[in-house]
Protein backbone atom coordinates (compact mmCIF):
# COMPACT_ATOMS: atom_id res chain seq x y z
CA UNK A 1 0.00 0.00 0.00
CA UNK A 2 1.16 3.03 -0.57
CA UNK A 3 2.19 5.87 2.13
CA UNK A 4 -0.76 8.29 3.03
CA UNK A 5 1.02 9.98 5.60
CA UNK A 6 5.19 10.66 6.55
CA UNK A 7 6.03 12.41 9.44
CA UNK A 8 9.57 13.70 8.97
CA UNK A 9 11.69 15.33 12.14
CA UNK A 10 8.52 16.74 13.47
CA UNK A 11 8.97 18.84 16.98
CA UNK A 12 6.94 21.51 18.47
CA UNK A 13 8.46 23.85 21.40
CA UNK A 14 5.96 26.06 23.27
CA UNK A 15 7.43 28.87 25.79
CA UNK A 16 4.94 28.64 28.84
CA UNK A 17 2.37 31.50 29.42
CA UNK A 18 3.02 33.56 26.74
CA UNK A 19 1.98 33.22 22.70
CA UNK A 20 5.27 35.21 21.99
CA UNK A 21 8.78 35.96 23.69
CA UNK A 22 7.26 39.09 24.63
CA UNK A 23 10.31 40.68 25.25
CA UNK A 24 12.05 42.94 22.88
CA UNK A 25 15.34 41.27 23.38
CA UNK A 26 14.25 37.89 22.13
CA UNK A 27 12.61 39.10 19.58
CA UNK A 28 15.11 41.36 17.83
CA UNK A 29 17.96 38.37 18.56
CA UNK A 30 15.26 35.35 16.83
CA UNK A 31 14.76 37.83 14.09
CA UNK A 32 18.30 38.96 13.46
CA UNK A 33 19.27 35.71 13.78
CA UNK A 34 17.07 34.10 11.72
CA UNK A 35 16.24 36.45 9.07
CA UNK A 36 19.43 38.32 8.38
CA UNK A 37 22.25 35.68 9.41
CA UNK A 38 20.27 32.86 7.83
CA UNK A 39 20.66 30.54 11.11
CA UNK A 40 18.09 28.66 12.70
CA UNK A 41 15.87 30.05 15.96
CA UNK A 42 18.46 30.49 18.53
CA UNK A 43 15.83 29.39 21.36
CA UNK A 44 15.57 25.82 19.65
CA UNK A 45 18.40 25.41 21.41
CA UNK A 46 16.79 25.19 24.80
CA UNK A 47 13.70 23.81 26.36
CA UNK A 48 13.22 21.12 28.06
CA UNK A 49 10.66 17.96 27.69
CA UNK A 50 7.11 18.61 28.56
CA UNK A 51 6.76 16.75 31.64
CA UNK A 52 3.94 18.66 32.84
CA UNK A 53 4.15 17.18 36.31
CA UNK A 54 7.41 18.72 37.06
CA UNK A 55 8.36 22.60 37.55
CA UNK A 56 11.54 22.81 35.41
CA UNK A 57 13.93 25.30 34.93
CA UNK A 58 13.27 26.82 31.44
CA UNK A 59 10.61 28.85 29.90
CA UNK A 60 10.85 26.54 26.78
CA UNK A 61 9.27 23.24 25.95
CA UNK A 62 9.24 20.42 23.26
CA UNK A 63 5.26 19.55 23.31
CA UNK A 64 6.82 17.10 20.48
CA UNK A 65 10.67 16.09 19.49
CA UNK A 66 11.73 14.52 16.98
CA UNK A 67 8.70 12.42 15.68
CA UNK A 68 9.66 10.23 12.70
CA UNK A 69 6.87 7.79 11.53
CA UNK A 70 4.91 6.50 8.54
CA UNK A 71 1.36 5.67 8.39
CA UNK A 72 0.28 3.58 4.96
CA UNK A 73 -3.18 3.92 3.25
CA UNK A 74 -5.97 2.07 4.86
CA UNK A 75 -4.72 2.27 8.18
CA UNK A 76 -5.93 2.77 11.13
CA UNK A 77 -3.62 3.79 13.61
CA UNK A 78 -4.00 4.49 17.22
CA UNK A 79 -2.28 7.03 19.30
CA UNK A 80 -2.04 6.66 23.08
CA UNK A 81 -0.36 8.20 25.69
CA UNK A 82 -1.33 10.00 29.21
CA UNK A 83 -2.19 13.65 29.01
CA UNK A 84 0.11 15.88 27.98
CA UNK A 85 2.15 13.37 26.03
CA UNK A 86 1.75 14.77 22.96
CA UNK A 87 -1.03 13.29 20.88
CA UNK A 88 -3.40 16.67 20.42
CA UNK A 89 -0.41 18.40 19.21
CA UNK A 90 0.29 15.59 16.78
CA UNK A 91 -2.95 16.37 15.48
CA UNK A 92 -3.05 19.52 15.06
CA UNK A 93 -0.03 19.78 13.17
CA UNK A 94 -1.42 17.12 10.92
CA UNK A 95 -4.59 19.34 10.53
CA UNK A 96 -2.64 22.21 10.30
CA UNK A 97 -3.94 23.96 12.84
CA UNK A 98 -0.86 24.76 14.27
CA UNK A 99 2.60 24.40 12.27
CA UNK A 100 5.45 22.31 13.14
CA UNK A 101 8.53 24.23 14.85
CA UNK A 102 10.77 22.05 12.65
CA UNK A 103 10.34 19.25 10.46
CA UNK A 104 7.62 18.29 7.17
CA UNK A 105 5.01 16.67 6.98
CA UNK A 106 4.10 14.61 3.62
CA UNK A 107 0.04 13.74 3.30
CA UNK A 108 -1.81 12.26 0.41
CA UNK A 109 -5.45 13.54 -0.35
CA UNK A 110 -8.13 15.47 1.60
CA UNK A 111 -7.70 15.37 5.24
CA UNK A 112 -10.89 15.73 7.75
CA UNK A 113 -10.42 16.57 11.48
CA UNK A 114 -12.59 16.21 14.46
CA UNK A 115 -10.18 17.61 16.80
CA UNK A 116 -12.25 19.48 19.17
CA UNK A 117 -16.28 19.41 20.10
CA UNK A 118 -17.93 21.68 17.68
CA UNK A 119 -14.52 22.08 16.02
CA UNK A 120 -15.13 24.28 12.52
CA UNK A 121 -19.06 25.00 13.82
CA UNK A 122 -20.52 28.64 13.46
CA UNK A 123 -22.71 28.44 16.59
CA UNK A 124 -25.46 31.11 14.93
CA UNK A 125 -25.89 28.91 12.10
CA UNK A 126 -27.91 25.88 11.86
CA UNK A 127 -26.80 22.12 11.53
CA UNK A 128 -27.62 21.81 8.15
CA UNK A 129 -26.15 25.39 7.14
CA UNK A 130 -22.93 24.42 9.09
CA UNK A 131 -22.98 20.56 6.54
CA UNK A 132 -22.33 22.94 4.06
CA UNK A 133 -19.89 24.80 5.54
CA UNK A 134 -17.69 22.18 6.46
CA UNK A 135 -17.95 20.63 3.28
CA UNK A 136 -17.07 23.37 1.10
CA UNK A 137 -14.11 23.94 3.84
CA UNK A 138 -13.14 20.73 2.35
CA UNK A 139 -13.54 21.03 -0.98
CA UNK A 140 -16.51 19.29 -1.78
CA UNK A 141 -18.47 20.92 -4.16
CA UNK A 142 -22.21 22.08 -3.35
CA UNK A 143 -23.77 18.57 -5.20
CA UNK A 144 -21.61 16.47 -3.96
CA UNK A 145 -22.50 17.59 0.03
CA UNK A 146 -26.26 17.28 -1.05
CA UNK A 147 -25.85 13.73 -2.26
CA UNK A 148 -24.29 12.79 1.23
CA UNK A 149 -27.01 14.93 3.42
CA UNK A 150 -29.17 12.33 4.01
CA UNK A 151 -26.45 10.01 5.18
CA UNK A 152 -24.91 12.57 6.91
CA UNK A 153 -28.23 13.39 9.25
CA UNK A 154 -29.28 9.94 9.45
CA UNK A 155 -25.91 9.09 10.86
CA UNK A 156 -26.13 12.01 13.30
CA UNK A 157 -29.54 11.01 15.01
CA UNK A 158 -30.30 14.96 14.93
CA UNK A 159 -32.72 15.39 12.22
CA UNK A 160 -34.98 16.84 14.50
CA UNK A 161 -32.80 19.65 15.54
CA UNK A 162 -31.25 20.26 11.89
CA UNK A 163 -32.59 23.51 10.98
CA UNK A 164 -32.05 24.75 14.61
CA UNK A 165 -28.69 27.04 15.64
CA UNK A 166 -25.63 24.79 16.53
CA UNK A 167 -25.28 26.80 19.70
CA UNK A 168 -28.72 24.99 21.25
CA UNK A 169 -26.88 21.95 20.68
CA UNK A 170 -25.68 19.44 23.69
CA UNK A 171 -22.17 18.67 23.27
CA UNK A 172 -23.21 15.39 22.23
CA UNK A 173 -25.43 16.43 19.30
CA UNK A 174 -22.66 18.32 17.99
CA UNK A 175 -20.09 15.88 18.42
CA UNK A 176 -22.77 13.12 16.95
CA UNK A 177 -23.04 15.98 13.90
CA UNK A 178 -19.36 16.90 13.57
CA UNK A 179 -18.11 13.26 13.13
CA UNK A 180 -20.98 12.61 10.61
CA UNK A 181 -19.46 15.41 8.53
CA UNK A 182 -16.43 14.50 9.09
CA UNK A 183 -16.93 10.42 8.10
CA UNK A 184 -19.34 10.57 5.43
CA UNK A 185 -17.90 13.38 3.14
CA UNK A 186 -15.11 10.85 1.42
CA UNK A 187 -11.81 12.44 3.01
CA UNK A 188 -8.66 10.24 2.63
CA UNK A 189 -7.32 10.71 6.07
CA UNK A 190 -9.79 11.17 8.45
CA UNK A 191 -8.56 12.49 11.92
CA UNK A 192 -10.19 11.99 14.95
CA UNK A 193 -9.47 13.09 18.71
CA UNK A 194 -10.60 11.91 22.01
CA UNK A 195 -13.99 13.82 20.94
CA UNK A 196 -16.23 10.41 21.12
CA UNK A 197 -16.02 9.79 24.67
CA UNK A 198 -18.56 13.06 24.98
CA UNK A 199 -20.81 10.84 22.85
CA UNK A 200 -23.30 8.06 24.46
CA UNK A 201 -22.51 4.24 24.34
CA UNK A 202 -24.62 3.85 21.16
CA UNK A 203 -23.51 6.47 19.09
CA UNK A 204 -19.57 5.47 20.07
CA UNK A 205 -20.32 2.38 18.53
CA UNK A 206 -21.61 3.42 15.92
CA UNK A 207 -18.75 5.74 15.16
CA UNK A 208 -16.33 2.75 15.50
CA UNK A 209 -17.93 0.74 12.81
CA UNK A 210 -18.05 3.57 10.42
CA UNK A 211 -14.60 4.39 10.76
CA UNK A 212 -13.60 0.43 10.42
CA UNK A 213 -15.94 0.49 6.77
CA UNK A 214 -14.02 3.67 6.26
CA UNK A 215 -10.47 2.11 6.91
CA UNK A 216 -11.50 -1.41 5.38
CA UNK A 217 -14.31 -0.74 2.80
CA UNK A 218 -13.11 2.22 1.44
CA UNK A 219 -8.96 2.19 1.66
CA UNK A 220 -9.13 5.25 3.38
CA UNK A 221 -6.50 6.55 6.49
CA UNK A 222 -7.69 7.01 10.08
CA UNK A 223 -5.71 8.47 12.77
CA UNK A 224 -7.56 8.06 16.64
CA UNK A 225 -6.11 9.51 19.72
CA UNK A 226 -8.28 7.57 22.91
CA UNK A 227 -7.86 6.99 26.55
CA UNK A 228 -10.60 3.56 25.61
CA UNK A 229 -8.17 0.74 25.25
CA UNK A 230 -11.06 -1.36 24.53
CA UNK A 231 -11.82 1.00 21.52
CA UNK A 232 -8.29 1.38 20.46
CA UNK A 233 -7.68 -2.76 20.74
CA UNK A 234 -10.68 -3.12 18.31
CA UNK A 235 -10.33 -0.42 15.68
CA UNK A 236 -6.88 -0.24 15.12
CA UNK A 237 -4.07 -2.16 13.32
CA UNK A 238 -1.03 -0.36 14.62
CA UNK A 239 -0.45 1.78 17.52
CA UNK A 240 1.89 4.70 18.85
CA UNK A 241 2.77 5.55 22.44
CA UNK A 242 3.70 8.92 23.43
CA UNK A 243 5.43 9.93 26.34
CA UNK A 244 6.38 13.30 27.00
CA UNK A 245 6.76 14.73 23.45
CA UNK A 246 8.37 11.46 22.35
CA UNK A 247 7.97 7.50 20.23
CA UNK A 248 8.17 5.46 23.36
CA UNK A 249 6.79 2.44 21.02
CA UNK A 250 5.33 2.07 17.12
CA UNK A 251 4.01 -1.66 16.30
CA UNK A 252 1.86 -3.77 17.22
CA UNK A 253 -1.92 -2.95 19.01
CA UNK A 254 -1.15 -5.34 21.78
CA UNK A 255 2.22 -4.77 22.61
CA UNK A 256 1.59 -1.07 22.75
CA UNK A 257 -1.20 -1.09 25.11
CA UNK A 258 0.76 -3.72 27.51
CA UNK A 259 3.57 -0.99 27.44
CA UNK A 260 1.11 1.99 27.91
CA UNK A 261 -0.81 0.10 31.23
CA UNK A 262 2.07 -1.02 32.75
CA UNK A 263 4.63 2.21 32.05
CA UNK A 264 4.39 3.26 35.80
CA UNK A 265 5.90 1.82 38.96
CA UNK A 266 2.55 1.72 40.55
CA UNK A 267 0.24 1.18 37.56
CA UNK A 268 -0.20 -2.22 35.78
CA UNK A 269 0.83 -5.38 37.09
CA UNK A 270 2.82 -3.91 39.93
CA UNK A 271 2.52 -1.71 42.87
CA UNK A 272 5.77 -0.95 45.29
CA UNK A 273 5.65 1.47 48.29
CA UNK A 274 8.39 4.32 47.43
CA UNK A 275 9.40 5.35 50.79
CA UNK A 276 9.84 8.58 50.16
CA UNK A 277 6.69 9.54 49.09
CA UNK A 278 4.59 7.28 51.94
CA UNK A 279 2.08 8.63 54.19
CA UNK A 280 1.64 5.99 56.28
CA UNK A 281 -1.85 5.54 58.07
CA UNK A 282 -1.01 3.29 60.59
CA UNK A 283 2.64 2.79 60.87
CA UNK A 284 1.92 -0.75 62.61
CA UNK A 285 1.08 -1.93 59.22
CA UNK A 286 2.88 -0.91 55.78
CA UNK A 287 2.25 -3.45 52.64
CA UNK A 288 5.30 -2.91 50.49
CA UNK A 289 4.38 -4.33 47.27
CA UNK A 290 1.21 -5.57 45.36
CA UNK A 291 1.76 -7.79 42.38
CA UNK A 292 -1.11 -9.08 40.12
CA UNK A 293 -1.64 -11.57 37.65
CA UNK A 294 -4.15 -13.87 36.17
CA UNK A 295 -4.50 -17.29 36.68
CA UNK A 296 -7.14 -18.70 34.07
CA UNK A 297 -10.19 -16.68 34.53
CA UNK A 298 -9.45 -15.46 38.03
CA UNK A 299 -7.59 -12.05 39.01
CA UNK A 300 -4.87 -12.85 41.64
CA UNK A 301 -3.04 -10.36 43.66
CA UNK A 302 -0.30 -11.07 45.93
CA UNK A 303 -0.04 -8.68 48.87
CA UNK A 304 3.11 -7.98 50.50
CA UNK A 305 3.48 -6.81 53.87
CA UNK A 306 5.16 -5.76 57.39
CA UNK A 307 3.19 -5.77 60.34
CA UNK A 308 3.84 -4.45 63.95
CA UNK A 309 1.32 -6.52 65.79
CA UNK A 310 -1.51 -9.27 65.08
CA UNK A 311 -4.50 -7.41 63.89
CA UNK A 312 -7.66 -9.16 64.88
CA UNK A 313 -11.01 -8.92 63.08
CA UNK A 314 -9.15 -7.04 60.42
CA UNK A 315 -10.62 -7.25 56.98
CA UNK A 316 -9.30 -6.44 53.47
CA UNK A 317 -11.58 -4.66 50.90
CA UNK A 318 -10.85 -4.79 47.33
CA UNK A 319 -12.51 -2.32 44.95
CA UNK A 320 -12.40 -2.57 41.17
CA UNK A 321 -13.57 0.46 39.52
CA UNK A 322 -13.32 2.08 35.73
CA UNK A 323 -11.42 4.82 33.60
CA UNK A 324 -14.01 7.42 35.57
CA UNK A 325 -13.48 6.12 38.71
CA UNK A 326 -16.60 4.48 39.14
CA UNK A 327 -17.04 1.20 41.67
CA UNK A 328 -17.48 -1.66 39.40
CA UNK A 329 -17.89 -4.19 42.10
CA UNK A 330 -16.50 -4.55 45.45
CA UNK A 331 -15.00 -7.90 47.63
CA UNK A 332 -15.31 -7.13 51.08
CA UNK A 333 -14.62 -10.41 53.26
CA UNK A 334 -13.52 -11.42 56.69
CA UNK A 335 -10.97 -12.63 58.14
CA UNK A 336 -10.10 -13.22 61.96
CA UNK A 337 -6.12 -12.86 62.24
CA UNK A 338 -5.16 -12.88 58.84
CA UNK A 339 -2.88 -9.99 59.20
CA UNK A 340 -0.13 -11.79 62.05
CA UNK A 341 2.63 -10.05 63.71
CA UNK A 342 6.07 -10.55 61.60
CA UNK A 343 8.91 -8.04 61.46
CA UNK A 344 9.56 -9.61 58.10
CA UNK A 345 7.80 -9.63 54.92
CA UNK A 346 4.82 -12.05 54.78
CA UNK A 347 2.26 -12.67 51.84
CA UNK A 348 -1.66 -12.30 51.40
CA UNK A 349 -2.65 -14.00 48.49
CA UNK A 350 -6.05 -13.00 47.05
CA UNK A 351 -8.57 -14.91 43.97
CA UNK A 352 -10.54 -12.84 42.46
CA UNK A 353 -13.50 -13.79 40.09
CA UNK A 354 -14.50 -10.98 38.55
CA UNK A 355 -17.97 -10.07 37.26
CA UNK A 356 -18.79 -10.25 33.01
CA UNK A 357 -16.81 -6.06 32.49
CA UNK A 358 -17.36 -4.96 29.23
CA UNK A 359 -13.86 -4.06 27.18
CA UNK A 360 -12.23 -1.55 28.84
CA UNK A 361 -9.35 -0.30 31.24
CA UNK A 362 -9.97 -1.18 34.86
CA UNK A 363 -8.43 -0.45 38.43
CA UNK A 364 -8.08 -1.90 41.91
CA UNK A 365 -7.96 -0.23 45.09
CA UNK A 366 -6.77 -2.28 48.07
CA UNK A 367 -8.16 -1.11 51.72
CA UNK A 368 -7.18 -3.08 54.90
CA UNK A 369 -9.36 -1.50 58.07
CA UNK A 370 -10.83 -3.10 61.27
CA UNK A 371 -14.86 -3.08 62.16
CA UNK A 372 -14.12 -0.62 64.30
CA UNK A 373 -13.61 1.36 61.55
CA UNK A 374 -9.61 1.79 62.20
CA UNK A 375 -8.06 1.87 58.71
CA UNK A 376 -4.34 0.24 58.55
CA UNK A 377 -3.55 1.01 54.74
CA UNK A 378 -5.56 2.03 51.74
CA UNK A 379 -3.45 1.86 48.24
CA UNK A 380 -5.43 3.64 45.54
CA UNK A 381 -5.34 2.57 41.58
CA UNK A 382 -2.90 -0.10 42.88
CA UNK A 383 -3.18 -1.81 39.68
CA UNK A 384 -4.79 -1.84 36.34
CA UNK A 385 -5.86 -4.47 33.95
CA UNK A 386 -7.87 -4.22 30.56
CA UNK A 387 -10.45 -6.26 29.72
CA UNK A 388 -10.66 -6.60 25.69
CA UNK A 389 -12.84 -8.41 22.95
CA UNK A 390 -12.22 -11.71 21.40
CA UNK A 391 -13.21 -11.27 17.44
CA UNK A 392 -13.41 -14.71 16.65
CA UNK A 393 -15.43 -15.86 20.19
CA UNK A 394 -16.69 -12.06 20.84
CA UNK A 395 -16.09 -13.12 25.08
CA UNK A 396 -14.35 -10.92 26.77
CA UNK A 397 -11.23 -11.43 28.58
CA UNK A 398 -8.48 -10.95 30.42
CA UNK A 399 -5.60 -8.60 29.30
CA UNK A 400 -2.99 -11.20 30.16
CA UNK A 401 -0.62 -14.03 28.95
CA UNK A 402 -3.27 -16.74 30.23
CA UNK A 403 -6.38 -15.66 28.73
CA UNK A 404 -9.44 -16.82 30.33
CA UNK A 405 -13.26 -16.31 30.31
CA UNK A 406 -14.99 -14.07 32.94
CA UNK A 407 -17.35 -15.37 35.36
CA UNK A 408 -20.73 -13.39 36.60
CA UNK A 409 -19.51 -13.23 39.68
CA UNK A 410 -17.47 -12.30 42.39
CA UNK A 411 -15.86 -14.09 45.53
CA UNK A 412 -12.61 -13.41 47.36
CA UNK A 413 -10.30 -16.44 48.59
CA UNK A 414 -7.12 -16.09 51.17
CA UNK A 415 -4.62 -18.94 50.70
Amino acid sequence: MPTAIKFENISKQYRLGLVSTQTLSHDLNRWWKMNIRGKEDPYLKIGEVNDRAHKGVSDYVWALKDIDFEVQQGDVLGIIGKNGAGKSTLLKILSKVTAPTTGTIKARGRIASLLEVGTGFHPEMTGRENIFMNGAIMGMSKAEIKRKLDEIVDFSGVERYLDTPVKRYSSGMTVRLGFAIAAHLEPEILVVDEVLAVGDAEFQKKAIGKMQDVSRGEGRTVLFVSHNMAAIDKLCKKIIVLDNGKIEYNGSVQTGISKYLNKNQNSGNLWIRNESKSNYINPCLKIQKIEQCFLGDKLELTISYISNESHKNAFIAVDITNQQGVSIMQAIPTLEKFITYSKVTKDIILEIELPDLIPNEYFTTIWIGSHNTETFEEIDFATSFFIYESPQEGRTFPHSENHGSIIPHSILKYY
